[in-house]
């Protein structure tokens, strides 16, 4: 009787420790929260992750879409979410940084109310022209610029987003003036470029590969430090600009307070199935460039890294919070 007694007590202390919890879970769905819609380029790299993570765990991998308000929705959700492990946000630029020094106020933290997880990959947004557009380089697009200031139209997601603030930054620093068109979304933005009612466009990879490969976008430049894995042909904008380098990139988080021996393993999980050459390949046809390897507290790391980097470029486009 007092060994089964024991037993049962040693059985509960083992399913009470974090080891033990972190070999249990996940028993139900995990969720995953986007800031952006359906079909967007990161919703598509979310879904190629989730489906790999939900074969790791033998559980389903739901993306939960809540789009607008320039990541604000999506993050204030992720935030909000219970911190049982069961609630991750796949998280941009945008959402855990550039909106700090963008709005004077967020209905989140994006430093407390965030547990770093893994980070994920990096977005290169490009700059392009419609397929059937006469400027076939960058420097042919600074100098069409250079030749009838504010006269060549050049589409964005809006000033107070990573597109918009490349675009400012990209024009400060080649010393021209064109008219920026702020969208609302870049699905619309890529649409008008498309049918040529825009002269260039700013905006990532993953949501314009397609075009690109097809011929309908024209990609003259990344706005990458280096050249971009599977578009070595196309300059980085560094090769014209010295020190130019606005990329976009993924992380994942969870609500702060999740428990950490479940972020471990979700950490671990995911450096594992990015470190799989196969999904590393698909990822990586769509755009982004995959960077496995990451710990929790490496994640954290490189986002203390970004708010310095964010910090002066804010100060040097002159933007201001509002």
């Amino acid at each position: 009787m007092n060994r089964r007694r024991f037993s049962a007590g040693l059985s509960a202390a083992l399913l009470a420790s974090p080891r033990a919890r972190a070999q249990a879970w996940p028993d139900r769905p995990v969720n995953l929260i986007l800031s952006q819609p359906p079909g967007s380029g990161p919703d598509n790299i979310a879904r190629l992750l989730a489906d790999r993570l939900a074969s790791q765990w033998g559980k389903p991998v739901v993306i939960l879409n809540k789009p607008g308000g320039q990541n604000v929705i999506g993050a204030q959700a992720a935030a909000r979410s219970v911190p049982d492990g069961y609630s991750f946000y796949f998280a941009t630029t945008a959402a855990l940084v550039s909106n700090v020094y963008l709005f004077k106020q967020l209905p989140y933290d994006p430093v407390k109310d965030f547990d770093p997880v893994a980070f994920v990959a990096t977005s290169p947004f490009g700059i392009m022209v419609p397929g059937q557009s006469t400027i076939g380089s960058i420097d042919g697009f600074i100098a069409a610029t250079r030749a009838a200031p504010d006269k060549l139209s050049f589409a964005n997601e809006g000033p107070r987003t990573l597109g918009g603030m490349a675009a400012r930054l990209f024009n400060a620093r080649a010393g021209i003036r064109n008219t920026l068109v702020p969208y609302a979304s870049a699905s619309v933005a890529i649409q008008d470029a498309l049918g040529g009612r825009v002269d260039a466009i700013i905006v990532d990879l993953a949501s314009t590969a397609q075009h690109i490969r097809r011929g309908d976008l024209r990609l003259l430049a990344t706005t990458s430090a280096r050249r971009v894995k599977g578009w070595e042909t196309t300059p980085a904008l560094s090769e014209t600009l010295a020190g130019f380098d606005m990329p976009g990139w993924f992380a994942v988080v969870a609500p702060a307070g999740t428990p950490k021996d479940v972020v471990a393993r979700v950490s671990r999980d995911i450096n594992t199935a990015l470190a799989d050459p196969q999904l590393a390949d698909r990822i990586e046809s769509v755009g982004p460039i995959v960077a496995p390897g990451r710990s929790p507290e490496q994640t954290a790391e490189f986002l203390r890294q970004e708010h310095a980097r964010w910090s002066e470029i804010a100060k040097e486009i002159g933007v201001l919070p509002e």
